[in-house]
């Protein structure tokens, strides 16, 4: 993957501008370790921070390309994985190509079949091309928004780039909040409303849009979106072609001209794209597969079983990578390196995270940068086939909100009375919850049952999943590794979404559907293994890290937590005899252990940031 930022501005030369874009561009230096370019024009000047994958000798950007007397520059960031066909399409129109990288066949599509060109993809990417006759700027972003967007207008300037960090970088840009940003923060945090850029006047692009700027404005264009209709297969058929669908998906995904490796967590989702790529390798005749699984010093001594995760992972990790014999590697990770993270991992996302999940893939993903630059991940299959408590739970299913923020009133104990007023707390976090229910495409004539589950999948794949899918593009891009997310093709996405209920929970279980369809691809063992999470830290020792920084924080009067919380109630919370909730506040990971290192997060954030509340 690569990182990306633009500046289009009808005021101003920007052809004199370059020392304004190389300071943008240097903060995503982490996202594209391997090559720079910029291109500058009067009206356009694009930048792009490279992480070869494909071609390597030839796929510099912002890569140029002239069509008769028209101009076309691109900047891009993802990979196109129909690029064979895409490429053949275009050949057959007349059309010569100088490399064998998808950027050149992105760009190409673009100037034969013009913004309908994205509806062709498959694929992950973020793009900002310029047209110099026409003096327009078209950006995209693929359907499921893996890769990022940001954007902000002011006045003659339009600036855009992958990361929130790149637009502040910007001497106009400023790094204020208001009260909406604050409650996308303290109260939907560290989730995030699609399209919010949280920091004011920037906003995302949303998955599945894209848009056309030029002097005349700014049009918006939702180019994909979940449709409802009947399903016409029987069970039978539908695990067939969801099997269909996860091979094809798998085998283009391993396309790379550098090493490649999947995570493995000996779960049901990691562990079948592992069998499907050792499977792939091996009739190509490329030899193992290299698997990596990651686990904290201690853990098998403190781990304590309980309803959201049920067993620990390292036997299961031994017992597929033995099955497959993919040559793997464990990588343990210990408290002091855990917490000391926390600050790297704030600035990694720019915002506050997932607290240790977030730190723990930061160190994870850096210790696999040292033998891969590719990694398939089973992210978001649990979106897509129904893995997670709130699809079983009645209570979590019927609860009128975020079924993975429940529990407000414990956000409440510790966010000051000012914080609380000012985010309009419950409000907002209602308001959010019946706009995303508002979106959802209906099936005429469901019943109750089945329009509440679609409503459920609906909110875990437009509201929870955008946080997982940041989390690993930034964690992962923070060491110049490229994460894949095969469950997030679109077309699986698509097919899945329409099953009926009872078929996605096939026997009553937690994705029956995907176990279904891997009969025969896995033991049967690890085929109906109960789910469990992304591991986390037991030991104590991470507890009383996190409480005592946490002390330290509240005791600087110069913190700019001061202002967020409740001092006396916080301070309360950490004392080392007090008593310690289990019960996440956030998902299925985020208890009071998570929220101390989520309230570091935050006052880094304000810090690092130097955020001006307005």
């Amino acid at each position: 993957m690569c990182g990306i930022v633009g500046w289009i501005d009808w005021e101003r030369n920007l052809e004199n501008e370059g020392h304004i874009m190389a300071n943008m561009m240097e903060t995503l230096a982490a996202r594209g370790p391997d090559a720079s370019g910029m291109y500058l024009t009067k009206h356009a000047a694009f930048g792009h921070r490279r992480l070869s994958v494909v071609d390597p000798e030839n796929g510099a950007q912002p890569m140029i390309r002239d069509r008769g007397q028209r101009r076309y520059a691109i900047t891009y960031n993802g990979e196109l994985y129909n690029t064979p066909e895409l490429r053949q399409a275009l050949e057959s129109l007349g059309y010569i190509f100088r490399t064998n990288c998808d950027t050149e066949v992105l760009l190409t599509a673009y100037i034969e079949w013009g913004p309908s060109c994205v509806e062709k993809f498959n694929g992950i990417f973020a793009f900002g091309i310029w047209d110099e006759a026409e003096q327009t700027l078209f950006l995209a972003r693929d359907r499921i928004g893996v890769k990022p967007l940001f954007y902000t207008r002011q006045g003659s300037k339009f600036i855009f780039g992958s990361e929130l960090k790149a637009l502040l970088a910007h001497p106009e840009v400023k790094p204020e909040i208001d009260s909406e940003g604050l409650a996308e923060v303290l109260i939907i945090g560290p989730a995030r409303t699609p399209g919010h850029g949280v920091f004011r006047n920037i906003a995302e692009l949303r998955p599945g849009h894209s848009m056309l700027y030029s002097e005349k404005g700014m049009y918006l264009c939702q180019y994909w979106a979940l449709e409802s209709m009947p399903h016409p297969d029987d069970f039978d058929t539908t695990a067939g072609t969801v099997r269909e669908l996860m091979q094809d998906i798998v085998k283009r995904q391993l396309v790379a001209d550098v090493p490649v490796c999947t995570l493995l967590s000996g779960g049901l989702d990691s562990s079948a794209l592992t069998a499907l790529a050792c499977n792939t390798y091996r009739q190509k005749g490329l030899g193992d597969i290299h698997t990596y699984s990651v686990d904290y010093l201690d853990n098998a001594q403190y781990f304590k079983a309980n309803s959201f995760q049920p067993n620990a992972d390292a036997p299961w990790v031994q017992r597929v990578s033995e099955f497959f014999d993919t040559r793997h590697h464990n990588i343990i990770l210990d408290t002091p390196e855990l917490a000391g993270s926390l600050l790297q991992a704030t600035i990694s996302r720019d915002l506050p995270g997932m607290a240790d999940v977030d730190t723990s893939l930061y160190l994870f993903c850096r210790e696999i940068k040292k033998g891969a630059t590719v990694a398939l991940s089973g992210e978001c299959a649990d979106e897509v086939f129904g893995g997670y408590p709130w699809f079983y739970r009645e209570d979590m299913i019927n609860a009128s909100c975020f079924p993975w923020s429940p529990n407000l009133d414990v956000r409440m104990q510790w966010l000051s009375p000012e914080m609380q007023s000012v985010t309009r707390a419950h409000d907002y976090l209602q308001e959010r919850y019946h706009e995303a229910l508002a979106e959802v495409p209906r099936l005429p004539g469901e019943d109750a049952k089945d329009a509440r589950m679609r409503e459920i999948f609906y909110l875990s794949l437009t509201r929870w999943m955008p946080t997982l899918l940041d989390r690993k593009d930034r964690m992962s891009m923070a060491s110049g590794l490229e994460v894949r997310v095969p469950y997030c093709d679109h077309r699986l996405v698509e097919y899945v979404w329409n099953v009926p209920w009872h078929m996605k929970n096939f026997h009553d279980r937690e994705k029956g559907l995907l176990r279904q369809a891997l009969v025969g691809i896995l033991p049967e063992d690890v085929l109906w293994r109960r789910k469990s999470p992304y591991p986390k830290t037991h030991n104590p020792s991470y507890l009383n890290a996190v409480r005592q920084w946490v002390l330290q924080i509240l005791d600087d009067t110069s913190s700019p937590l001061r202002r967020i919380v409740d001092v006396d109630k916080v301070r309360a919370m950490a004392q080392p005899n007090a008593e310690i909730s289990n019960i996440p506040w956030f998902g299925q990971l985020m208890t009071n252990v998570q929220l101390f290192a989520y309230l570091i997060q935050v006052d880094t954030w304000l810090r690092e940031y130097k955020v001006q509340l307005v």
